[in-house]
């Protein structure tokens, strides 16, 4: 395995690069959120997690606009939502809304929130995503919480769109996001998206601290030197996830980036392999195809 650092990334299929290491912003409030984004970039992060949904794209992105350092070092995402489900229209919208929500002259990444809306819906999603990126809106999409089913419905919809709008024009799946951690590895999507060179990228990556004290994680917290929320982060890491851990706390902000120092052994990665199947937030994967 190459070293891994904080400056590390991973080349899309867009051509673009993601940060390895991502900040997320879920239910991070806007009157404080520019300022932990601040924060979070001031001691080496580079990728911030957004949505429309957390109705704080602007506080997030307003750091990258006031650094000296240019536009392009920073990696901003966000994702197109609709109460009752997407479609084309809502996400030509809120690409659109978000570019001026945030001032930015584009999006480093969009994806379709959750795999609402019926076929006909998410089709039409995925073709706004793909006229965005035509447009240079936004220069990587992807998808959110499609379960194996709907991601193979999507290779369909690419399918079909190639066909409608020309050779190379139904897109090209660069990122998909879950919730991923070793009580819910998912390996059936992983292994989709690695045999197609989809970069996957974990959320609730410490399980929402819902298992900081299980005695695995403290021994090898014990073992390691290090605190169960960065073996945590180093096992999404070392399995080549792009973990996207949330915390409102500096120290913490400061600690979840401290995981390229060690390694955790063949032997130890295997032991988190717990094989169990346990959402700590909403699981839109198990969604009917057919709603």
């Amino acid at each position: 395995m190459s070293k891994l650092s904080l400056a590390s990334k991973l080349r899309l299929n867009s051509g673009f690069e993601i940060p390895l290491l991502g900040y997320g912003v879920y239910q991070t409030p806007g009157d404080i959120c520019e300022s932990v984004v601040k924060h979070a970039f001031d001691v080496g992060y580079r990728h911030v997690d957004s949505a429309v949904m957390y109705k704080n794209e602007k506080p997030s992105a307003a750091p990258i606009l006031k650094s000296s350092l240019p536009r392009s070092n920073f990696f901003f995402t966000s994702k197109a939502f609709g109460q009752g489900g997407v479609n084309y229209s809502i996400v030509k919208k809120q690409v659109a809304n978000t570019l001026k929500e945030t001032g930015l002259d584009y999006i480093d990444l969009m994806l379709i929130h959750a795999p609402y809306g019926g076929s006909a819906g998410r089709k039409g999603a995925w073709k706004a995503l793909v006229e965005a990126k035509e447009e240079g809106k936004v220069r990587s999409i992807g998808v959110s919480n499609y379960g194996v089913q709907h991601l193979d419905e999507l290779e369909v919809h690419i399918r079909e769109l190639e066909e409608e709008r020309g050779k190379g024009r139904g897109g090209v799946i660069d990122v998909g996001q879950w919730e991923i951690h070793p009580w819910l590895a998912r390996k059936d999507i992983v292994e989709w998206c690695r045999k197609r060179n989809i970069v996957v990228e974990a959320y609730s990556p410490l399980v929402r601290g819902n298992r900081m004290g299980d005695p695995l994680l403290q021994l090898l917290a014990e073992k390691y030197g290090k605190t169960p929320a960065q073996i945590l982060l180093r096992w999404s890491a070392q399995s080549g996830l792009v973990p996207l851990p949330k915390s409102t706390t500096l120290s913490r902000i400061e600690e979840n980036k401290d995981i390229f120092d060690f390694e955790l052994s063949e032997e130890d990665m295997r032991s988190l392999d717990t094989g169990k199947y346990d959402p700590c937030g909403w699981d839109p994967t198990v969604w009917p195809l057919e709603k």
